[in-house]
């Protein structure tokens, strides 16, 4: 149930960028559901590949892995960005009042 104090907190806490954090929140986890995702989608065809044809399990598993590295890689950077941005977000929002005012 919704409950509008928990906001008026929450708006008392984080000032005018609390959307922005939740947003970075938010955007964080979409990146991690979205890697395991695609992790599981790799891990889950290598192992059907190697049981089709077990000969080339050594190159499908080297392949496995370097697809996955790159995926993790590509999550870390997005969380670096998402956290930078609701680290910066303050810093952003008084350079914009002070050219708005």
């Amino acid at each position: 149930m919704f409950d509008p104090t928990i906001l008026a907190q929450g708006t008392q806490l984080f000032g005018e960028f609390g959307l922005g954090i939740l947003g970075a929140a938010v955007g964080s986890g979409l990146v991690v559901m979205g890697a395991a995702k695609g992790i599981g989608h790799i891990a889950g065809n290598a192992v059907e590949s190697i049981a089709r044809q077990p000969e080339a399990g050594g190159r499908i598993f080297t392949s496995m892995i370097i697809s996955a590295a790159l995926i993790e890689g590509f999550t870390f950077f997005a969380l670096v960005v998402c956290m930078l941005a609701a680290m910066n977000l303050g810093k952003y929002i008084d350079d914009v009042l002070k050219v708005a005012g």
